[in-house]
C-alpha cells in the first residue's frame, strides 16, 4: 500500500467540507463556478482554498488572474500561496502553465503526490475543479479523499444534461454525498434540466455577457451577474452550513 495515501488523511484533518465541483462534460462553466465559488466565500469571510485538478485543460488561475507561477513554499510539505483571500493550488504550478501529457498511472501518480504533499491550513471549504466527466481523475480523487461531496454543473443543453444524469447515477452508486445540480449559461431560461434534475436542483445561473470582459480582474468578477447569482443561490449555501 503507499504510504501516501494515508498522509492525505492528515492533511484534509483540518479542512471542513471538502467540495468538488464536476461535470458531465468539458466547456460547460465548470471552472467558472468553482472559482467564483471559493472568490464568493472568501469575499464573505471563510477560510476557502481551491485546488485545481483538471489537468487536461486547468484555467482557474486565469479566471482569478492568477500568472505567478513560481514553485510554492516548502516546509514538510507545500504551503498554498495566497491569492485574492484564496488558499490555491494548481497543476499550473508545477508545469509553469505548459501541457502535461500525462495518463494512467502517471495521472493517479501525480494527483497522489499533490494532495499528499500539500499542507492545508484550517479551511471552512476547500473547493475542487475537477476534470470532465467521470474518469480515472475523478475516480481516484473519489478513492483519496473520503469526505468529498459534489456540485455538479450542467448547461440547458439535452445533451449534456443526458451525460450529467449518467455522471450523477454513477455518483449514487458509489454513496458519493451529491450537493445538488447548477444549471449554468441559460439563455434563454428552459425548463429542460430542472425537469430532469428536479429533486437535487439547485438553480440557474444566467448566460453573462460581461463575464469575458471581466476575466483575470477581482473587482470585476465580483459584479458580474455570475458572482450576484452565486451569492443568491440560498438553497445550496443551506446545503453547505
Amino acid at each position: 500500500m503507499d504510504p501516501r495515501i494515508n498522509v492525505v488523511e492528515k492533511r484534509l484533518e483540518k479542512v471542513g467540507r471538502v467540495i468538488a465541483v464536476g461535470g458531465g462534460k468539458g466547456g460547460i462553466g465548470k471552472s467558472t463556478i468553482a472559482s467564483l465559488l471559493a472568490l464568493v466565500l472568501a469575499d464573505s469571510n471563510q477560510k476557502v482554498g481551491l485546488l485545481d485538478l483538471d489537468f487536461t485543460g486547468a484555467s482557474t488561475h486565469t479566471i482569478l488572474g492568477i500568472d505567478d507561477f513560481h514553485f510554492p513554499d516548502e516546509d514538510k510539505g507545500i504551503i498554498p500561496p495566497k491569492y485574492h483571500g484564496i488558499s490555491y493550488i494548481t497543476i499550473a504550478n508545477f508545469t509553469q502553465d505548459h501541457v502535461a501529457p500525462m495518463r494512467g498511472l502517471d495521472i493517479t501518480n501525480a494527483i497522489l503526490e499533490i494532495l499528499a504533499i500539500t499542507r492545508w491550513d484550517k479551511l471552512d471549504y476547500l473547493i475542487i475543479d475537477m476534470p470532465p466527466g467521470i474518469n480515472d481523475t475523478t475516480l481516484d480523487i473519489i478513492r483519496l479523499i473520503k469526505k468529498i461531496e459534489f456540485c455538479i454543473v450542467t448547461t440547458p443543453s439535452k445533451i449534456t444534461t443526458n451525460v450529467v444524469k449518467k455522471s450523477l447515477e454513477l455518483l449514487e452508486e458509489l454513496n458519493i454525498q451529491i450537493l445538488g445540480v447548477i444549471e449554468n449559461m441559460t439563455f434563454p431560461a428552459t425548463p429542460y434540466a430542472k425537469e430532469v434534475f428536479e429533486k437535487c436542483y439547485l438553480g440557474t445561473i444566467p448566460f453573462d455577457e460581461t463575464y469575458e470582459h471581466a476575466i483575470g480582474d477581482i473587482d470585476r468578477l465580483l459584479d458580474t451577474v455570475i458572482v450576484k447569482t452565486l451569492r443568491n443561490l440560498t438553497e445550496l449555501y443551506d446545503k453547505m452550513r
